[in-house]
């Protein structure tokens, strides 16, 4: 691919339309949180409204029905969506991750999860997973955890990490290792755990699942590792690694919440007059160095991130892929992002005072939230060593980027 025979897009104006979808539905689902840490999931309604405005389908492939937008525009939409709630936020993030396998399903199965139903979800999580060749496709054990959005998912996945074949033996890959197989099973067919009981992104939903031999049809399979081979004209979109869409969304979603505190913060403190204090918040040179801060580090930040997907994205229009050091940028920039988020709103948390206290208040769930965000996978601070690795000439861990 030459450098000229994909136009670099314009990406602002469409940031926008979809940012704006967003804030049509934003106060709702800020409103139906509170509702939805009660029952640990998205309520219906919020659950109606990100469909009603295709948030799920922001990375869904064209021929199943979705948009393909640039990366660069979903990270805004993450971010505008955290603002009035991070579980929100976080399930769209999610689903939109899982939903990339869109561009190399077959259209039968393709069509079954999203093509037919507009409301179409597909989720997985972390667990131990197996299948066992026989007729006509497989029979999968599987006991998983953290599947965020598996209350509202119509579709649930599994990455089987070995695969036996009929005479018993380990299906192995062209490189030697066993292949790992990826399975589509519908929500129907299962029955959520009940342990999502936790601090933090209480709304996302994300219990686990378990599956006893259950038959899955071969048509219902596929193997990632070659899922891209004999494909073509697949989107700029797709040569993204999963983990990376992981990474910059989920550090949107830190963002958004970050910048929603800081926010709400400013509010508050035009009026609050701490007890015993002479002035207002808002008229405590302390406080107002703190918050100019705290604004310094989300914009910095969110600078970063940002500047570093759309560089990425520019590449990859151009080549066909981001280069391995935009890849590692994108890592350390989410990475960063996450943590500097988190650290704004501990900050802030504490110079409110007790107003930040109060589970009705705009502070208590957002703080939560943002710690829970960190400890994912994505916050992991082992990432720092890892870009630190490269950086000193040593050979980057590629199964984080």
């Amino acid at each position: 691919m030459n450098e000229t025979s994909k136009p670099i897009i314009d990406y602002a104006e469409l940031a926008n339309h979809w940012v704006n979808r967003v804030e049509k539905i934003g106060p709702l689902l800020e409103a139906e949180a509170s509702d939805g840490e009660q029952i640990r999931e998205l309520t219906r309604k919020s659950m109606d409204a990100l469909h009603e405005q295709r948030l799920f389908r922001m990375l869904l492939a064209k021929k199943a029905g979705g948009e393909e937008l640039p990366l660069p525009v979903y990270c805004r939409v993450i971010e505008a969506i955290a603002r009035y709630d991070g579980s929100a936020a976080w399930c769209v993030g999610q689903g939109s991750g899982c939903s990339m396998l869109s561009a190399y399903l077959d259209a039968g199965i393709s069509s079954k999860i999203w093509g037919k139903n507009d409301n179409g979800v597909l989720a997985w999580g972390p667990g131990k997973s197996e299948a066992r060749a026989v007729e006509g496709g497989y029979l999968v054990t599987a006991k998983t955890m953290f599947v965020s959005g598996s209350h509202h998912a119509t579709w649930l996945a599994t990455h089987c990490s070995t695969v036996y074949e009929t005479d018993g033996s380990i299906r192995k890959a062209k490189n030697g290792k066993p292949e790992i197989l990826t399975t589509f099973i519908p929500a129907s067919e299962t029955t959520l755990s009940d342990n999502w009981y936790v601090f933090g992104l209480r709304n996302t939903g994300s219990d686990g699942f378990e599956l006893n031999e259950h038959f899955v049809p071969e048509k219902h399979t596929i193997v990632r590792a070659t899922m891209i081979e004999g494909t073509e004209d697949i989107s700029t979109l797709y040569n993204f690694s999963m983990m990376a869409i992981y990474a910059m969304g989920f550090a949107s979603v830190a963002l958004g919440i970050g910048t929603a505190f800081l926010d709400k913060f400013l509010d508050i403190a035009q009026n609050k007059k701490p007890r015993n204090a002479d002035d207002i918040l808002r008229e405590n040179p302390v406080v107002q160095d703190e918050v100019a801060r705290m604004r310094a580090k989300l914009r910095g930040a969110r600078r970063y991130l940002f500047c570093e997907v759309e560089d990425a994205w520019e590449t990859a229009v151009k080549f066909g892929s981001p280069t391995l050091e935009q890849r590692l940028e994108i890592r350390l920039s989410a990475t960063h992002a996450i943590h500097e988020a988190k650290s704004v709103v501990d900050t802030l948390f504490d110079t409110g005072g007790t107003s930040s206290i109060f589970m009705d208040g705009p502070f208590e769930r957002r703080l939560r939230d943002i710690h829970a965000v960190a400890l994912q996978i994505q916050g992991r601070k082992t990432h720092f060593r890892t870009v630190g690795e490269w950086l000193m000439g040593l050979p980057p861990n590629m199964g984080v980027l």
